[in-house]
């Protein structure tokens, strides 16, 4: 299994041990770009699935470890975050 394969289905930022998409919480699907595939916990973020771009903290993008990944939520489906591009 490849890194990415790996990586599917898993919630950005958890732990390794317990990384899966919990009951009651929701979540934005990552596509595209270095978390493709990854679920975004939306459940304590105010701007609720369909609010601003995100920067993430990502070692696998342009910019190596501590630069960030920049995703949106898509205009037509609030529940899915596009990749716009790595930042420093």
């Amino acid at each position: 299994m490849d890194e990415q394969e790996f990586m599917r289905g898993r919630v950005y930022g958890a732990d390794h041990d317990d990384a899966g998409p919990r009951p009651g919480r929701t979540y934005a699907q990552l596509v595209g770009g270095p978390l493709d595939g990854l679920l975004l916990d939306m459940t304590d973020r105010s701007d609720g699935p369909s609010g601003e771009q995100v920067a993430l903290v990502t070692e696998m993008g342009r910019y190596g470890p501590g630069g960030r990944a920049l995703y949106a939520p898509r205009p037509s489906d609030g529940r899915r975050y596009d990749w716009r591009g790595d930042v420093p």
